[in-house]
């Protein structure tokens, strides 16, 4: 009778532990879910004028969870899925972005990359049509508009520059590339730096950029006492030098001549002791180079700058990118 009794409250125990195991699966799963799950809607609007026979167009991103915090990271405005700039959200989760296009028709959409609690998302296409002027022109577009470099690490980015209205050039005009914006102990480099658009050219000319990051260094350090020591026949002059040159200072004070001259040559051997012990080479020899400093982790957005000139006027246009250095 015990046993069986024993037996069904058995039973009725596991059946217990499987009913609470199912009820708590549901929160487990939800527990267990990746933070990444939240979804967001990103917004692109486009504002057009007419600067000088171009078309300039300010761009304003917005990018919110689907609790509706703003969203934080990075975004990609692309045209007809052609890369042109980058650009970093702030804390209320918007970004604006100044580009100047080419003539025609163009489809602009913004991409929005994600971060550790959001998804990504991708904006509705936004048309925009530029203006068709008469004097020779160009756009500048970058890709990959976002670059993820770890320190001492170095990375490309393809930077193109479209001509405009060409076909009015009665001679090569030349475009040069510079970057701005970037971090302590980095560097870009464009190869090549100045670009030549032909006349009638359509196709874009091409130029690769080369971020460069560093990594921290080791410091080195020399060994005084052993450089110090590592000449004994310089000290075996030297020392008994100075004391004979202070005997024969005392012992000649009658000839008040000599008197000065050996002072004078022992104020000049300190001298050239001390500035020997402060100079640069002394302190390398026996401290070592000072380590390099690595580029500080961060998210940084670069200014990519294209300038022509005609002797008379000057031609600019930019577009940004956006580095992160892990």
């Amino acid at each position: 009778m015990d046993v069986r009794f024993l037996g069904g409250r058995g039973v009725r125990l596991e059946l217990v532990a499987a009913l609470s195991l199912a009820l708590a699966l549901p929160a487990l799963a939800r527990a267990t879910e990746t933070p990444r799950s939240l979804a967001t809607a990103t917004t692109l609007s486009a504002e057009t004028r007419d600067v000088s026979g171009h078309t300039q167009t300010t761009l304003t991103i917005s990018v919110t969870g689907q609790d509706g915090q703003p969203a934080q990271g990075t975004v990609v405005i692309a045209d007809k899925g052609k890369q042109l700039a980058g650009v970093t959200l702030d804390a209320s989760g918007h970004a604006t972005s100044l580009i100047t296009l080419a003539p025609g028709e163009h489809r602009l959409t913004a991409t929005y990359a994600g971060d550790t609690t959001h998804q990504t998302s991708l904006s509705q296409v936004t048309p925009v049509r530029a203006v068709t002027g008469t004097a020779p022109d160009f756009a500048i577009a970058v890709a990959p508009a976002t670059i993820s470099l770890a320190q001492g690490q170095s990375g490309s980015v393809t930077a193109s520059v479209t001509p405009v209205n060409a076909s009015s050039l009665t001679a090569p005009m030349f475009v040069t590339l510079s970057c701005s914006g970037l971090p302590d102990q980095s560097s870009c480099t464009f190869t090549p730096e100045n670009i030549e658009i032909l006349p009638n050219a359509v196709a874009a000319v091409t130029s690769s950029m080369v971020l460069t990051t560093s990594a921290q260094g080791v410091q080195l350090r020399g060994a005084p006492l052993d450089r110090l020591h590592a000449n004994p026949v310089a000290w075996a002059v030297l020392l008994p030098g100075a004391l004979g040159l202070v005997g024969i200072a005392f012992g000649a004070r009658r000839r008040r001549w000599l008197y000065r001259s050996c002072w004078l040559v022992l104020v000049g051997i300190v001298g050239v002791l001390g500035t020997t012990g402060c100079n640069p080479l002394y302190n390398f020899h026996n401290h070592g180079p000072s380590p390099n400093l690595p580029t500080p982790v961060g998210t940084y957005t670069l200014l990519v700058t294209a300038q022509s000139s005609n002797g008379v006027t000057a031609t600019t246009h930019s577009t940004t990118m956006v580095l992160k250095v892990q």
